[in-house]
């Protein structure tokens, strides 16, 4: 028996190892940790239990049936963050460069299916050199299978993917079709075809940060929410972010302690909104003094800055937050900011997550560059999300609301439960200088007439009581007062059932 139990050790060890210690060594050279290094970061502490440790490849072709590495290059299994249950893979790097076989991608597969059957998240920590052309198709087949995993789960468990390494070719697919993709600076990158191959086809010289780097995914492209600056700050920022999410569709919002008072004021909201019209604020500013403790979560910073979109909580409990920014083309809505609202949007959706809703836009930005590339498409997908959404809702209008963006951002009209305005907000078509020269256009010579008629148009419509006096807004209330009436909406909604006609699933103009 003590012969038995040497050897289940040593089993153990070697699958632990990861092959030739010197694998280990290049893995930390290039600033990174190895996949069981990350776990341990990742998950509390002692709560990891491995499926499949002892798992090895089938190939017999190209002398593979001499390299059988235990575990076959992923680490998968269970364990818990802050107590609550997740299911993950770790991509070995160490081992065949994190290369994706048949059993490799049925190991993940395995524990994919047990998030689903047992109503847990799923956090994938990629580091691959993508598919294992040893296999051929076998391993083009397990990515397949992964894909299709990847949609079942979706809507019905949060998946996190963080992208730790190179991932390249098919093995993109699957980050792309999770809720978060996570990347860290300067050592991960994403992309379909490599530099090489790009070079090859279109003549272009780019390296695989410009193609694929955090940066590019983060800024220009927004396949990314996030990135960070290593491996240590990245997984302690995805468990920060897992807190935030439920662990699937029917659990409800996690709660969580708090300190903060539920009835505080903030009389600095009071002057946030400055005296010119035109004088941008930070809204971000607004966000952290309604939230509990300051507490905010953003997703997509550094992509589409016009808009805001986060986690917060409110007694403790989480919401997501859809913001305009000021500070930035004046909170417009265009082709980028819609597409990112939107896609929170269902996300929270999904999984029961309310939504809050802070408006100051004036409108959708014009030019022939928003037109030629869809805006009318783009900006339908938030109309859509937010009307199709049933989470409780509850929106503030702080400034501008104009035109088709009023609409858009959770109005009345989209059944949103709960809008309220500040004193400075104004609900209106347009502004009162462009409304007062298409009214009185026969006027437009005369600027002391023209000032005159804007004048009479901001007078009528430059406020929030002509959309109170139709019931379009709920009540018109303090700025110092919005967290203590926010968090009373949302406590007023908790009971709320609402659903569509049936149908098999929607069409939204993708």
């Amino acid at each position: 028996m003590n012969e038995i139990l040497i050897e289940l050790e040593r089993r153990r060890e070697d699958a632990r190892a990861g092959g030739d210690p010197s694998r280990t060594e290049a893995q930390h050279g290039r600033g990174k940790l190895t996949a069981r290094e990350r776990i341990e970061l990742l998950l509390d502490e002692d709560s990891f239990e491995e499926f499949g440790m002892f798992v090895t490849h089938r190939c017999i072709d190209f002398g593979m049936e001499r390299q059988r590495p235990a575990g076959d290059g992923v680490v998968t299994g269970w364990g818990t963050i802050n107590g609550r249950l997740v299911y993950l893979f770790s991509q070995d790097f160490r081992v065949l460069g994190g290369s994706v076989s048949a059993t490799h991608a049925n190991k993940i597969c395995k524990i994919m299916d047990m998030a689903v059957q047992n109503g847990a998240p799923v956090i994938g920590l990629n580091d691959s050199g993508g598919a294992r052309i040893q296999e051929g198709v076998d391993s083009l087949a397990g990515y397949g299978d992964v894909f299709q995993r990847n949609i079942e789960a979706s809507g019905v468990v949060p998946q996190i993917s963080v992208i730790m390494g190179p991932c390249a070719g098919g093995a993109v697919y699957s980050p792309a079709m999770t809720d978060f993709i996570v990347m860290v600076r300067d050592s991960s990158y994403m992309f379909v075809t490599g530099p090489d191959v790009v070079k090859t086809v279109t003549n272009e010289q780019v390296t695989a940060e410009e193609l694929g780097g955090a940066a590019t995914h983060t800024r220009k492209s927004s396949v990314a929410d996030a990135a960070f600056k290593d491996d240590v700050e990245t997984l302690a920022e995805v468990r920060r972010l897992f807190d935030f999410l439920p662990l699937n569709n029917r659990a409800g919002v996690p709660f969580r302690p708090f300190y903060d008072d539920a009835t505080r004021s903030e009389m600095s909201l009071d002057t946030l909104i400055p005296e010119s019209p035109n004088q941008p604020y930070d809204m971000k500013e607004l966000i952290l003094k309604v939230a509990d403790e300051g507490d905010f979560f953003e997703i997509q910073e550094d992509f589409a800055k016009n808009i805001i979109v986060g986690f917060i909580r409110l007694e403790g409990r989480t919401i997501g937050v859809v913001a305009n920014q000021p500070m930035v083309l004046a909170g417009v809505l265009d082709i980028d900011s819609a597409r990112k609202a939107a896609r929170f949007v269902r996300f929270c959706d999904c999984f029961g997550i309310p939504l809050l809703t802070f408006v100051d836009v004036p409108g959708f930005l014009p030019g022939t560059s928003q037109e030629y590339n869809g805006v009318i498409k783009h900006g339908a997908k938030l109309l859509f999300a937010y009307g199709e959404a049933t989470v409780p809702k509850v929106t503030v209008v702080t400034r501008k609301a104009y035109g088709g963006a009023y609409v858009v951002m959770s109005s009345k009209h989209l059944r949103s439960d709960i809008n309220y305005a500040w004193p400075t907000s104004e609900v209106a078509v347009m502004g009162a200088r462009g409304a007062a020269e298409i009214i009185h256009r026969a006027d437009l010579g005369d600027v002391d007439k023209i000032a005159s008629h804007a004048a009479e148009y901001e007078a009528r419509f430059a406020n929030p009581f002509v959309a109170a006096e139709r019931g379009f807004i709920d009540e018109v209330i303090q700025p110092h007062s919005t967290r203590r009436r926010v968090i009373r909406a949302f406590a007023s909604l908790r009971g709320k059932k609402r659903s569509m006609p049936w149908k098999k699933h929607d069409n939204i103009p993708l």
